[in-house]
């Protein structure tokens, strides 16, 4: 596959204005107190499988309007508590599985928290269990279009409401160190990541790899690929509605979130993914907080990392397995 993006060295200094509502903190401030506001319990119940090295979890959280939302709570067998906990969010169409196919962090010592996706857990997978209670106006098939028309409605406030109310349910569990959580996804799990940094005070770390959800008007522009994809087939069609989508779809930009994170990032981007491209990504990375207002900071605080890992040859999977290791890696620095 051939080259289609700005070459590595335009990546690294590509920092380009992405469009930012002026009302965008108070949108999210109201957001998440009204979550807040609407209760629910957190329940923790044990699960009986083959697992002998973790103790699994099956949880249910408040969400988004105190919806219930699941997820697996993997714990490395008789460790002591509190432990620094690692809560990782998925890719696109896809549910929480079973806790049998992410083993990784809680074998490396850590609390694991896999959220599901409302809505999604049918594209592929092992499924999901979450739904989506809420309704929305005219869509194309698949979940970017949802609510598009006002960002009040849009799907993606919930979801991105569900990923902070994880973080809160996660601190408050008996064995977990509240002062010791991380965040990690991949593909829309990793835009997921990077909306639950900006949101959210305190993590030690960010680990968005090849994240979709950022720099949306050149996404939407630069690939035809799906689900950036499903934006262009409801623009094809509902001619005219250009200004109000990009408008509702700043509001979940990646690359705004990016510029409120208060903890240091790893991000993975791969030169020859057009699902999430790289320059899209790039975008987020290069506003993170460690670049923001010149490359420091405000009120004197110290610079945040926000390093990268690029993958040279590789399509939409990344580093994969590889960069596991370097999240691993980066994250012990941290805990």
């Amino acid at each position: 596959m051939p080259r289609f993006d700005l070459t590595l060295p335009e990546l690294e200094t590509y920092r380009p204005d992405v469009l930012e509502p002026d009302d965008f903190d108070a949108f999210w401030t109201d957001t998440l107190e009204s979550a807040r506001a609407a209760g629910g319990q957190v329940t923790v119940t044990p699960v009986q499988t083959p697992l002998r090295a973790v103790e699994v979890f099956d949880v249910t959280f408040p969400g988004f309007a105190g919806d219930p939302v699941s997820g697996w709570l993997l714990l490395p067998s008789g460790a002591e508590g509190p432990l620094p906990a690692v809560i990782e969010y998925n890719g696109y169409g896809g549910g929480r599985g079973l806790p049998h196919e992410r083993l990784g962090w809680a074998a490396s010592g850590y609390a694991y928290f896999f959220m599901d996706t409302r809505g999604q857990g049918s594209g592929w997978g092992s499924g999901g269990s979450t739904p989506d209670p809420h309704g929305s106006g005219p869509a194309s098939p698949g979940f970017m279009t949802r609510g598009i028309d006002d960002p009040a409605d849009y799907y993606y406030r919930r979801v991105f409401t569900d990923a902070v109310r994880a973080i809160d349910a996660v601190r408050g569990m008996e064995r977990v160190d509240a002062a010791r959580v991380a965040v990690c996804g991949g593909s829309q799990g990793g835009g997921i990541a990077l909306a639950a940094a900006g949101l959210t005070e305190g993590l030690v770390a960010v680990m968005p790899d090849v994240p979709f959800l950022c720099h949306f008007e050149r996404a939407v522009g630069m690939t035809d690929a799906d689900p950036y994809g499903e934006v262009v087939r409801y623009l094809s069609v509902h001619r005219g509605a250009e200004e109000r989508v990009f408008r509702t779809l700043s509001y979940f930009d990646g690359v705004n979130m990016a510029k409120r994170a208060t903890a240091p990032a790893l991000f993975s981007t791969a030169l020859l993914d057009q699902v999430c491209p790289p320059s899209t990504v790039f975008a987020a990375r290069n506003h993170y907080a460690s670049f923001h207002n010149g490359g420091s900071l405000q009120n004197g605080a110290a610079r945040l990392e926000a390093g990268i890992s690029v993958y040279a040859h590789n399509q939409h999977e990344g580093g994969a397995a590889y960069q596991w290791v370097a999240q691993a890696e980066f994250l012990s620095r941290f805990v």
